[in-house]
């Protein structure tokens, strides 16, 4: 029976991404975001791909009432849920003493931890019931404090505590949990990022050539959703920095913000 895999932000980046390549699986996909017509052609691409149905339901997942209605649509499409994908989410790019709309603290927590769990709440007695995935994208950025992204920083890092107690909580229910932590990914997403008085920047702080693509950035996920694994920490420089900020914390704030001096 084919896997039915529900993914937020899914119109674009590395939800897009992540559409084409569990396409190629032979799935049935439920794809969400807020862009309709975007999401309707990463739909056509996914059944050009090899998806074996696909439906798209517009959704801001900011907003309780429409993730309650994201995993309910799925349900009644395919009867069940195999994979939650938790990839919606938006960038920051403004040092908090430049805020100038201090709102948007608020809206980086709706929607990049609010919306994954509300979504992972409704989605978890479907999960339990087909003994499924619960995928949740992070960024290096739930690892360790990152400069001009302070409040997106404490929205990822949210995600890993709650989704390190799910994963806790779901073990003896065969649901598993998969978190990523990507580092810089070459994508669109942050033309997008907020800026201090709240506003898409209109362009990207990243050297997007000198960074991981998108499509390898999707393939470790996929993989690693496949293998049930715990974590994925894309980068060496990540994965370093774990042992770093046990043994010299300074050192990684230090790395932190070269990083981000350097956009890659």
């Amino acid at each position: 029976m084919p896997l039915v895999i529900v993914i937020t932000g899914a119109s674009a980046g590395i939800g897009r991404e992540l559409a084409l390549q569990f396409a190629e699986l032979g799935t049935r996909l439920v794809l969400a975001s807020r862009d309709a017509t975007r999401l309707a052609e990463v739909a056509d691409a996914a059944r050009e791909r090899g998806a074996v149905d696909t439906i798209v339901v517009p959704t801001d997942v900011g907003q309780l009432d429409q993730c309650q209605a994201l995993i309910a649509t799925a349900v009644s499409a395919f009867d069940r849920i195999d994979i939650l994908v938790n990839n919606a989410g938006v960038s920051q790019w403004a040092r908090l003493d430049q805020l100038t709309d201090v709102s948007v603290i608020e809206r980086l927590m709706r929607i990049n931890f609010l919306g994954a769990a509300w979504c992972t709440h409704a989605a978890l007695p479907h999960l339990e019931a087909s003994r499924g995935r619960i995928v949740a994208v992070s960024s290096l950025a739930g690892l360790t404090g990152v400069p001009t992204h302070s409040a997106y920083a404490a929205s990822k890092h949210a995600m890993r505590g709650f989704f390190d107690s799910v994963r806790v909580e779901m073990a003896d229910r065969g649901v598993s949990v998969t978190v990523a932590y990507p580092g810089f990914v070459t994508t669109d997403i942050r033309m997008n990022s907020l800026g201090p008085d709240g506003q898409p920047l209109g362009h990207s702080p990243v050297r997007e050539g000198e960074v991981m693509t998108v499509e390898e950035c999707a393939r470790r996920i996929v993989r690693a959703t496949m293998k049930r694994e715990r974590d994925v920490v894309m980068t060496m420089r990540g994965r370093l920095g774990l042992w770093l900020k046990l043994m010299a914390p300074g050192m990684v704030d230090r790395i932190a913000a070269e990083t981000i001096r350097r956009g890659r």
